[in-house]
């Protein structure tokens, strides 16, 4: 007998959003990692808050909702708000019942940016790497540095002369005037000291190597364990060529101790960095550069198995990376300034090791190889 094909406007439901959710869904184990962590951070948020007044949204929604939002690559805050609207898996995972309303998206930027201010990022990131379960998958004496860029979010033709010499021309498409002039730039230098941009004066003019076109961009670093290749420290920095470097002596001084090893590319291997991390008691175990110059190193490091150890290990933070640029949506940031996008980027770096555990970490609950595609799995639960 044929089914008739009949509407219901109503909702009505009997069951508990918990059991719609599947048992073995990733997000049920990154849930557990991420309410672990926001208990410990009851305090840091308390004192964001006045005592009186209308209750704002929890902070502890806000962070669940912004790691949805890089775990399934939403594009802004307002699609973020759309898919809260009608999809029960997010309200389930950020604590919303099926009727609770959705909140505005200018209200949860609004409640967001009030999390800058106590650095609520890199204390969450911090949480996370103290949980008891997690601390054990770390390695306190063998780690690796690395930076990348990112692209800010402006055009070329926001970036003019600081002191307003060559105004941009007037003439847009057609010849009329637009918001969005023609700019000729033929001839014309460009340098970070003569010019800035007025849309993120942050961002800074770079290229990433030799016949490499330069971007408005942002550099961004990591500091990684080898153990696990999980993430201890996340930095943005102003984009130039010494930057990786000196964030990496930085990020060692914060958080190796000494007579450990830190690993990294063939970028590192210079007088100044190898110089500066026995220094501070460690070992640099870079990658020798010795292209028409010499290394740095020599044999007396890299003869030993811990160095080739170091070698095979500090690759695993390539990984992040990637999966920060693609599936987390910081190829090109969407926001502007150094102190917005650092927030954003440790975020990020914190969802990207939040994950149910793989072959790889010996099922003790995170690594970052093989970690599945939130996308993916839905589609498979779908099939």
């Amino acid at each position: 007998m044929r089914g008739q094909d009949d509407r219901s406007e109503v909702f009505f439901s009997y069951m508990r959003l918990d059991d719609r959710i599947p048992a073995d869904h990733p997000l049920r184990a990154i849930r557990q990692l991420v309410d672990a962590a926001l208990a410990e951070l009851s305090r840091a948020f308390a004192k964001l808050y006045a005592r009186d007044g209308r209750p704002s949204i929890a902070p502890e929604r806000l962070l669940r909702a912004l790691l949805l939002q890089a775990f399934y690559t939403v594009r802004s805050e307002r699609q973020l708000m759309e898919q809260l609207a009608y999809n029960l898996l997010f309200r389930w995972f950020v604590g919303l019942s099926a009727d609770d309303p959705v909140w505005d998206a200018t209200v949860f930027c609004k409640n967001r940016d009030r999390l800058l201010d106590g650095d609520i990022a890199r204390k969450f990131m911090i949480s996370v790497l103290n949980l008891p379960h997690v601390r054990q998958l770390l390695s306190s004496e063998h780690f690796s540095v690395d930076g990348t860029l990112i692209e800010a979010w402006a055009s070329m033709k926001s970036f003019v002369p600081k002191d307003d010499s060559n105004p941009p021309s007037t003439k847009g498409h057609g010849g009329s005037g637009g918001r969005n002039a023609e700019r000729n730039f033929h001839g014309e230098k460009r340098r970070n000291d003569t010019h800035s941009s007025t849309t993120d004066p942050d961002a800074r003019l770079f290229r990433k190597g030799a016949g490499k076109e330069a971007k408005l961009c942002h550099m961004v670093h990591l500091m990684t364990e080898n153990r696990n290749g999980l993430i201890i420290d996340a930095r943005v920095t102003a984009a130039n060529g010494t930057a990786e470097r000196t964030a990496a002596l930085d990020m060692v001084e914060d958080n190796a101790k000494p007579r450990s090893t830190v690993g990294g590319d063939k970028n590192y291997d210079t007088a100044g960095f190898v110089a500066g991390c026995r220094e501070r008691g460690c070992t640099p175990h870079v990658s020798q550069n010795d292209s028409n110059r010499r290394s740095a190193i020599d044999a007396r490091t890299t003869r030993h198995l811990g160095y080739r150890l170091s070698m095979i290990k500090r690759k695993q933070i390539e990984e992040p990376f990637g999966w920060m640029k693609t599936v987390g949506g910081l190829r090109k940031t969407r926001h502007c300034g150094r102190r917005l996008i650092e927030w954003f980027f440790v975020l990020t770096a914190t969802a990207s090791q939040s994950r149910p555990h793989s072959e790889n970490s010996g099922g003790n609950g995170m690594s970052l190889s093989g970690v599945p595609d939130m996308r993916q799995k839905d589609r498979q639960y779908r099939a």
